[in-house]
């Protein structure tokens, strides 16, 4: 039997705390916190086209995803969401390219396309012709926008457990939310695929580049995927999915129509909202019926779905400031309090350089204080070598 030997500890030395360095303990946020985070920062960056603000949410992006990813399969995608977003910008570019709406005497000339002769019922649309600075530049910046909401959903499912964000929605919707589950996290896995397919032609010694690479990299995953699918389907099929419960056909009923009169009561309330000329039943009063009808179709649809939850994440003073950050930083670009709203939506006609008004900038900044308002993602644990 060995000795256990222990080390005195100098007299003012400080005691380690069991966090990392006197931090806060690592846990795992909760994920709503970070769907309210991401869809509310979306919500800002529709409201602007200014490419120095839009910049800055990709700044803001990558710093909070870099600092509270974790090491899951699913939390090392978001530099393919960055690729998909410039795919989305330089799509953009070429069809304002191709299809040319003309030069102004004021415009700067880049380069010319061969012109396409259309017919006369196609008249309106030209394709091919001179390009000038300023379409690009305002083709590139509508792309960007574009861009930056879908980093914000790559950010919510890197940072987000999708397995654990199904836990938390109503009974009503738990066969839906395992759809979009698996729907979201199908990218995630083929990435993880690739990457363990490439591995092991690496380790074989096999051609890593070029259309032969190619082939022998899409046959792997495919049938990685394929069987995958088949392993999630049983999985479901033993666990009863799809089931209709004790749900009588009344109550399926009573369910659907209320979720059908509740939506057409949001859709008439957002159109009231954003129509000035609407009446006023058709804004606030109606979102409100809309919204309480859909909760009691949630309701009566949730009694003939029984869950048990084990172990439920916490919703505490951190999730409050994650979300917090994110509305805060839409209101303050929704509201246009303390600076032009003009100057959120430059133009570049003439071309000028946009300017960087300070409340939007602020509030983006804000939404980048999630960073550290978040707790420090749990450590993968490795066992201990003998």
């Amino acid at each position: 039997m060995s000795a256990r030997t222990t080390t005195k500890r100098p007299a003012g030395e400080p005691v380690p705390s069991p966090d990392h360095g006197g931090r806060r303990l690592p846990r795992t946020l909760h994920p709503l916190a970070w769907w309210v985070w991401a869809l509310a920062l979306a919500t800002a960056v529709s409201r602007t086209n200014n490419p120095l603000l839009l910049f800055l949410v990709l700044a803001v992006l990558g710093y909070v995803v870099s600092a509270r990813r974790t090491e899951a399969p699913w939390a090392r995608g978001f530099k393919y969401y960055l690729y998909l977003a410039l795919t989305v910008v330089t799509i953009r570019v070429v069809f304002r390219a191709v299809f040319a709406t003309g030069l102004t005497p004021h415009d700067h000339f880049l380069f010319s396309l061969p012109r396409v002769p259309t017919p006369d019922w196609y008249a309106g649309i030209q394709i091919g012709g001179p390009v000038s600075l300023e379409a690009v530049l305002s083709a590139a910046t509508d792309g960007l926008r574009l861009a930056c909401m879908l980093c914000c959903i790559g950010a919510a499912n890197t940072l987000a457990n999708p397995k654990r964000a199904l836990r938390v929605l109503p009974g009503a919707l738990y066969e839906l939310g395992v759809a979009v589950t698996v729907a979201i996290s199908v990218a995630p896995q083929l990435v993880q695929s690739v990457q363990r397919v490439a591995r092991a032609r690496r380790l074989r010694a096999g051609r890593t580049k070029g259309m032969k690479a190619l082939r022998g990299i899409v046959v792997p995953v495919l049938e990685d995927a394929l069987e995958r699918s088949l392993r999630l389907a049983a999985a479901m099929d033993s666990r009863g999915y799809g089931r209709a419960g004790t749900a009588t056909r009344r109550s399926r009923r009573t369910t659907g129509a209320l979720m059908l009169l509740g939506m057409c009561g949001l859709c008439a309330g957002a159109y009231g909202l954003l129509d000035a000329t609407a009446p006023a039943l058709l804004g606030l009063p109606a979102m409100a019926v809309g919204a309480a009808l859909c909760v009691a179709g949630l309701r009566i649809g949730g009694r003939r779905v029984t869950r048990t939850t084990y172990r439920p994440d916490p919703w505490r003073v951190p999730e409050w400031a994650v979300a917090g950050s994110g509305l805060l930083s839409a209101l303050l670009l929704l509201t246009n309090l303390g600076y032009d709203p003009a100057r959120l939506n430059p133009t570049f006609y003439p071309l000028t350089w946009p300017d960087l008004p300070l409340v939007p900038t602020v509030a983006i900044l804000l939404a980048g204080t999630a960073g550290f308002l978040a707790p420090p993602p749990s450590p993968v644990r490795k066992a201990d070598s003998p």
